[in-house]
């Protein structure tokens, strides 16, 4: 159940070499998947799909409470809940359960971010980058579930809100002028076969509040997080991305105390008509071609491997052999998952 590792000497994007991506099946066997022939032999979507067959996305400000809106929003609807995506999205632990090393999670840190955001090495676009990465699988992920199975999605966060950070970075002064055109463009090819959330639910917090939150319960690094970044981050989402996503899908926005009341979030929801965006215009053949990308990880990421040098980012070709080798050494990595006896697997011979 991995992905092969994307590897392009010169242009790999650190730590993409160790990609590898939990995918959700229709049946036991990884060897079955979603194609044209289940197409051709009656398999289709829309009969599936009901009124709660739909994409929600919550954002808001660091320590919004997103997280908790989200599940109860998923709960009452039964629908299934998609926690943010970190760094470690797609490969969180090896073999013997230690926690994977940075440098093959695309060598970048969020500890680091908060301590020296603006550090020569280019951590802060590397992680901006990855984290990109990590949202666009999940994204897959979360539209394979829905078209597989007609149940709906709630996500913390998406691609298509993911820009907000690094406006907030570049505004900082924390990346470079050629990060923000080489995101755009990744961004751009990405998203281009997806169809976004039906409905994004924003949650405004002050940045006072924010502070006061983070300082109460925020591990120790987020303390050290700048105002102004917080204050970019929600100008980002105000300005920008709540105009745009509100011309392809619904957007319901509350304050902190109005975000409490689940119930009243429902019954808005339930208001809603969702006949705004591409979603309406979707039939058996589109959605075919949407769950066939939606399965296929390799190429969901490839437009992120783009093949132009930026030093935060590019991996000369020798780097990448080496990290690649040396992840290939890391306890339950040499062979696929279910077939490597010094991570325990057992009966490999007879599988």
């Amino acid at each position: 159940m991995s992905l092969a590792p994307v590897l392009r000497a010169g242009r790999a994007r650190a730590g993409l070499s160790s990609l590898r991506v939990a995918r959700l099946h229709v049946s036991s066997r990884c060897s079955l998947r979603y194609n044209w022939l289940a197409y051709f032999l009656g398999e289709r979507t829309t009969p599936r799909l009901n009124a709660n067959s739909k994409v929600f996305t919550v954002d808001g400000n660091l320590r919004s409470g997103k997280g908790k809106l989200a599940q109860q929003v998923a709960e009452k609807l039964g629908l299934r809940y998609f926690p943010e995506a970190d760094i470690h999205y797609v490969d969180r632990v090896t073999g013997d359960r230690t926690i994977l090393d940075s440098k093959f999670s695309g060598n970048c840190s969020l500890e680091k971010f908060y301590s020296s955001p603006k550090h020569p090495d280019g951590n802060s676009y590397r992680l901006q980058a990855w984290l990109f990465s990590n949202r666009l699988l999940q994204y897959a992920d979360a539209l394979e579930h829905l078209l597989t199975t007609g149940q709906g999605v709630v996500l913390e966060r998406s691609p298509y809100s993911d820009f907000v950070f690094l406006e907030a970075m570049y505004k900082q002064g924390y990346i470079h002028k050629r990060c923000v055109e080489h995101y755009d463009t990744m961004k751009d090819l990405s998203l281009s076969d997806f169809l976004p959330p039906h409905l994004t639910i924003y949650i405004d917090v002050p940045v006072s509040e924010v502070m006061k939150r983070i300082e109460e319960r925020g591990k120790p690094y987020e303390k050290k997080v700048s105002p102004a970044y917080l204050q970019s981050i929600e100008d980002g989402y105000k300005k920008s991305f709540l105009p745009q996503i509100s011309e392809t899908s619904e957007v319901l926005q509350y304050t902190t105390s109005e975000a409490e009341h689940v119930e009243k979030v429902i019954e808005d929801i339930e208001y809603l008509k969702f006949n705004k965006g591409p979603w309406p215009e979707q039939d058996d053949v589109s959605f075919h071609h949407l769950r066939v990308l939606a399965q296929d990880k390799y190429s969901v990421i490839l437009p992120t491997t783009l093949p132009f040098y930026i030093p935060e980012i590019t991996v000369g070709g020798l780097d990448a052999d080496k990290a690649f080798n040396e992840y290939k050494e890391l306890p339950g990595r040499k062979y696929e998952q279910g077939y490597n006896a010094e991570a325990g697997d057992k009966w490999i011979w007879l599988k």
